[in-house]
């Protein structure tokens, strides 16, 4: 889901409630909103606009921190309503902004295999935060509002009930024990959803190369030794699990290496019995290329 869209869909929701003293507030996401749509517009370098759209949400952020001090709440509905649902889609940007200026900055510029991985242990710490906090989570999720008095209201939190949110404490008349985590379940659901699809385009990338690769010229290659080696060599294969993690059935990877070499290996599973059938050196041809490659290996050391 596009940024844009999604803050646009629960902004829509938060200007329905019947909040008129949020007005002002409103006012300011809907200001940000549409300087963060005018930043897709400006550049298409991901750290570029993670560094304006910091810069724009930090300043929003202290606008709105300004006005609730000088101004403050006409009621308790009013302040739990901001505390829940206006300072988070700020804050939840700005959150955001900050993770993905993180996670590109150090982002490997190697293969397609190190890259996907980055980005899906990402997405595993972003969920292990779902999963520690599940409890709240659900909370919001469902819309609860029977704990809204002693999560978004100030002055309301207990440290012995919530000791992991601590955060409040260095901004008592601008934060609640819950307020940032509304913000963080916001925003990391913004960021699985990016690296979900950053992982889709490294796939389209990553096809686009491999059709590219088969458009050249693929060298002829023949077996020299004889077939027995590479049945051997093709059971070694199946029953180590090396190919599709070992979900390859054997019939798919000897045809694989009939075609690739053009060859017909003929009834392979009979040969395969005479192998295991051998007195002594079940394995010689495998023992042959471990012989080998380590001979290789100490001449070059030589």
């Amino acid at each position: 889901m596009d940024i844009k869209i999604y803050f646009s869909e629960v902004l829509n929701a938060i200007v329905h409630e019947p909040h008129p003293a949020m007005k002002i507030y409103e006012d300011l996401l809907i200001d940000l909103d549409q300087a963060l749509e005018g930043l897709n517009s400006e550049t298409d370098d991901t750290l570029t606009k993670a560094e304006k759209g910091i810069k724009l949400t930090k300043e929003v952020v202290g606008r709105l921190r300004d006005h609730v001090l000088e101004k403050g709440f006409v009621n308790k509905e009013s302040e739990t309503h901001f505390f829940k649902y206006i300072k988070p889609q700020v804050l939840s940007k700005l959150i955001y902004f900050i993770k993905i200026f993180t996670i590109e900055s150090k982002r490997p510029r190697s293969s397609y295999g190190a890259q996907k991985q980055y980005f899906e242990e990402h997405i595993d710490r972003l969920q292990d935060y779902f999963n520690d906090n599940l409890e709240f989570y659900h909370y919001y999720r469902r819309g609860a509002t029977i704990f809204d008095d002693q999560y978004f209201l100030r002055g309301k939190a207990d440290i012995r009930l919530h000791p992991d949110t601590f955060h409040f404490l260095t901004d008592e008349q601008f934060s609640t024990s819950h307020d940032s985590s509304v913000a963080m379940i916001i925003a990391y659901d913004m960021l699985i959803a990016y690296l979900r699809k950053e992982i889709q385009k490294l796939g389209v990338e990553q096809g686009t190369a491999k059709r590219m690769e088969l458009n050249k010229p693929v060298p002829k290659l023949f077996w020299t030794s004889n077939k027995v080696d590479l049945i051997e060599l093709i059971y070694a294969l199946h029953t180590s699990g090396a190919i599709n993690r070992g979900t390859a059935d054997i019939k798919e990877i000897a045809l694989t290496f009939e075609t690739i070499l053009e060859m017909d290996l003929g009834d392979y599973y009979r040969t395969y019995l005479e192998i295991r059938s051998r007195k002594i050196r079940r394995t010689k041809f495998l023992d042959k290329l471990k012989n080998s490659l380590h001979q290789h290996m100490e001449n070059l050391d030589a």
